[in-house]
């Protein structure tokens, strides 16, 4: 009675108090919320060398979750202006599981406008970065402006300092990181994006790869070379045991997982032991896609490179599957893609090359896939040799920006229109595409050519049905009922980069898993289906970014090699063009559950449905 005769009043005093009141119960209310979330994200102005904390409404995180959903929030009021300019922020964004026991949770987003593509751009990248951010009490980074002079920028706990970084210019990945190796985890730039390689990457702790976007860049033109954090806090956990019996729903699916944790799984020889599948299958991208298999696979597949390297596994932090692998000379083994591109895609039968040309595209941060498939164009049109000694010369040459490698630093779409052949390079929304021949599994192809960062495997992963056969297997030569299943595959994605947690723990568990970790952590409630909903919301808003940039249907297409028969494709067992007719069907079906219109664009009314205007 007294509260309503405050808010009632016209007594200044009281109104006064009244007012008082709501804030004080405003943020009781965010503090008893924040399990999960710290309620807290810090801001980063280089202009000024200032910082300040934001404290964002609790109906934020329950919206957009973290990761690739908050970030994306932030940054769509900026997704129009370039790449370079000093407003377009960089956003690193954890999830609410990150720092707890929840499976696979060491991971996190960073996120910008992409130099390559121009599309929004991405990364979901392990290590131990997004652990160590959530230690120090904030859920996200954003940093806008730009520094006079080079600069590293040293976080520990709630403490930030701005640090010249001027003497380290030039200065690769390894060698920085063993500068940097008492100051916690590491974010940095190596000489690629330092001489403006458009698909340069940012490196985590030094082995984990921000890839595929050219995020390297965009901390380059803020003049940024390094980022350490360094926490020694929790995160408060709303219901600790119920968390551990999610837990155990969740390792007990994974144990039974033959894909993740089999003799032939991921757990063992890493994603590489998708490569003998891929030769099986006639999906193995050769020769700049113009074939679809290649005559050197079996001695270049995930066994043989563990007989010679005999690596030793490691992980994300906190993640039991232990993907990575390390060889016994301190090297990463490439991932599936890297190790498909150097050898296949190119035309490359040496291992050892392979191995070296990784290695030196991680040190120097540059992106593996659009390297290979750069190069792979640029060996397609001029007919020349793929020797290793072409093979590092060019890399070496695209990094340090000398002769041929200056145009190839720019993207194989870039490349192959200044050549005056546009229809070489293999790309969507001119990102290169990975290790997966389209024609092969027809919900790949359509996944490629809508995914809104572009030629993008990682966007709904039709491998799990069409190739590993998990959760159902599907017909991989057929669009019949690919949209809906590549619609919610998106969806399921966006909240594994959202929470934030490994995609590949999905071949085994569910979202409805995750639904019961989430809940345990946060003390919200939710369903597998609401978790949906707000995949769905964060995928829309990702498409309502590119249209802003004017990213049509004309967009979501495939090279038209993968509608022609290559002239030079000798491969009698090889999967036949893909029928354009159907395709353009089931790109119009996907619209129509996206809730896009016929030139998929976004419309009112379904953004209001999802809460985004």
């Amino acid at each position: 009675m007294h509260l309503a005769y405050y808010e009632k009043t016209t007594d200044a005093a009281q109104q006064r108090i009244w007012t008082f009141y709501e804030a004080i119960k405003s943020e009781l209310k965010r503090i008893t919320l924040m399990f999960g979330w710290h309620g807290n994200i810090l801001r980063i102005d280089l202009n000024r060398k200032s910082f300040e904390f934001d404290t964002p409404d609790p109906g934020l995180y329950h919206k957009f979750i973290g990761g690739r959903g908050l970030a994306g929030y932030f940054l769509k009021n900026q997704i129009t202006l370039s790449y370079n300019d000093p407003d377009m922020p960089v956003l690193f964004f954890t999830g609410p599981l990150v720092n707890t026991q929840s499976p696979t949770s060491g991971r996190m987003t960073i996120m910008s406008r992409s130099p390559l593509t121009g599309t929004i751009g991405d990364s979901s990248v392990g290590g131990s970065f997004g652990t160590m951010l959530k230690k120090t009490g904030f859920d996200g980074i954003i940093i806008t402006g730009c520094s006079d002079q080079l600069c590293g920028i040293e976080i520990f706990d709630d403490k930030i300092r701005f640090v010249s970084a001027t003497a380290l210019a030039g200065q690769t990945v390894s060698e920085l990181n063993r500068m940097l190796k008492d100051k916690g985890a590491t974010a940095v730039i190596g000489p690629a994006a330092e001489n403006g390689v458009r698909y340069s990457n940012i490196m985590i702790d030094g082995h984990y790869t921000a890839g595929r976007m050219g995020l390297g860049l965009n901390l380059a033109t803020k003049n940024i070379k390094y980022i350490t954090v360094k926490g020694t806090g929790k995160t408060p956990v709303a219901d600790p045991v119920g968390l551990k019996t999610a837990d155990k729903d969740i390792f007990r699916l994974v144990s039974a997982s033959p894909a993740l944790m089999g003799d032939h799984g991921i757990s063992r020889f890493g994603t590489g032991a998708l490569y003998d599948l891929m030769d099986a299958r006639h999906m193995m991208p050769t020769h700049n896609f113009r074939k679809t298999r290649f005559e050197h696979a079996a001695a270049l597949n995930a066994p043989a490179f563990h007989k010679r390297f005999m690596p030793k596994s490691t992980g994300c932090h906190g993640c039991h599957i232990r993907c990575k692998k390390i060889s016994s000379d301190g090297r990463p083994l490439p991932e599936f893609e890297s190790m498909s591109h150097f050898s296949a895609l190119i035309g490359n039968p040496d291992m050892e090359t392979v191995m070296a040309a990784n290695q030196f595209c991680n040190d120097h941060g540059m992106d593996t896939i659009s390297a290979a498939s750069t190069l792979a164009c640029y060996f397609e049109l001029t007919g020349k040799h793929p020797a290793t000694e072409n093979i590092m010369a060019l890399l070496s040459d695209i990094v340090f920006q000398k002769g041929i490698g200056e145009q190839l630093g720019q993207g194989s779409a870039q490349f192959a229109q200044n050549f005056g052949f546009p229809e070489t390079a293999m790309t969507v929304k001119r990102l290169e595409l990975p290790g997966y021949d389209p024609r092969g599994a027809y919900g790949m192809a359509l996944a490629y050519s809508v995914a809104s960062r572009g030629g993008c495997h990682l966007r709904a992963y039709p491998v799990s049905h069409e190739i590993l056969r998990k959760p159902v297997p599907t017909d991989r030569f057929t669009f019949t009922g690919k949209a809906k299943i590549i619609k919610l595959q998106e969806d399921v994605n966006a909240m594994a980069d959202s929470l934030t947690v490994c995609k590949f723990i999905f071949f085994a568990a569910s979202i409805e898993e995750y639904a019961n970790v989430y809940s345990a952590v946060t003390g919200l409630k939710i369903s597998g289906q609401e978790l949906m909903k707000i995949g769905e919301r964060i995928c829309y808003q990702e498409r309502i970014m590119n249209a802003k940039n004017g990213f049509t249907a004309k967009d979501d297409d495939l090279p038209k090699r993968f509608f022609e028969q290559p002239e030079s494709c000798t491969d009698t067992n090889a999967p036949k063009p893909i029928n354009r007719e159907d395709f353009l069907k089931a790109r119009a079906a996907y619209y129509v559950v996206r809730g896009l219109d016929e030139d998929g664009m976004p419309t009112k009314e379904k953004a209001e449905a999802l809460g985004l205007i």
